[in-house]
């Protein structure tokens, strides 16, 4: 299948990628990664590895569409969800709470 990753064509074939990872050691997969077999990449890795380019050429989300597209099972980066604001109130009872003085009434 024809894959553009970092605006070079490639003829990917998941048999193929199968083959180019078959000893490659995976790095801690912290972010963005790909599953090949039973092992989890990250997605920048195995475009290393396939592509022979350097990982500032490509981003993690043009590996993981060409990945997906080839069948590959791919994960993305957890999504940071904010802590929910406190207002004046709150914050007083909960600084009042930890330090163990009583909140007056």
């Amino acid at each position: 299948m024809r894959c553009v990753i970092a605006r070079f064509p490639f003829e990917l074939t998941k048999s193929g990628v199968l083959e180019t990872m078959k000893g490659v050691k995976p790095e801690p997969a912290t972010g963005e990664s790909v599953i090949i077999g039973r092992r989890h990449y990250p997605a920048k890795q195995v475009g290393q590895v396939v592509t022979r380019q350097d990982r500032r050429d490509f981003t993690a989300a043009e590996v993981l569409r060409a990945m997906a597209h080839l069948g590959f099972t791919c994960r993305t980066a957890p999504v940071a969800v904010p802590e929910r604001a406190l207002g004046p109130v709150q914050s007083f009872e909960r600084a009042s709470a930890m330090l163990g003085t009583p909140v007056p009434v």
